[in-house]
């Protein structure tokens, strides 16, 4: 799971309910224990994919103006040179890189990079933020290609500039 954000079901020959919470408190998707007939694994296969399809890019690379964002090897570049992040940064930058064009809510990004606890505090995912639009190029005081989206959440934009639908 550390390496690849691929969905995780667990097989099982262990019926008890404390073993497949356990396998579920360890990370896994879903759990599911055997006899179990063959129609019920594929239906939460399909399910799984479904709560996750997003989690992974399709080619995993994002790349925008002189940016490239690799989400398989958590590598940064711009202008060809590597783009030192902290782990922090690179989780928020992942998120956002992940669900790349889409708003993410605050509370969402918070919950992901900081844990639940942080889930209200608005000032401190808009100081992170600040950080990597910084390291990604943007000038101080700009947005650059992380826009925010007030009382919502905040975007990465990857569309080229000419591509942007006019603002009302």
């Amino acid at each position: 799971r550390e390496a690849r954000p691929v969905p995780v079901i667990l097989l099982t020959a262990k019926g008890a309910t404390r073993d497949r919470t356990m396998g579920l408190d360890l990370g896994a998707d879903d759990c599911i224990a055997k006899p179990f007939h063959p129609d019920e694994l594929a239906a939460r296969v399909r399910a799984v994919l479904r709560r996750s399809s997003g989690a992974i890019g399709g080619s995993g690379v994002v790349r925008f103006d002189d940016v490239e964002i690799d989400l398989e090897r958590r590598l940064v570049t711009r202008a060809g040179e590597l783009v030192q992040l902290s782990r922090t940064e690179w989780l928020l930058l992942q998120h956002l890189a992940t669900n790349a064009g889409k708003v993410v809510l605050h509370t969402e990004l918070l919950t992901k990079v900081w844990g639940p606890e942080y889930r209200d505090d608005l000032q401190y995912l808009r100081v992170w933020v600040s950080r990597v639009r910084r390291k990604l190029g943007a000038p101080p005081g700009e947005p650059g290609r992380i826009k925010a989206f007030q009382g919502i959440g905040y975007r990465l934009d990857v569309a080229a500039v000419g591509d942007e639908p006019a603002a009302d």
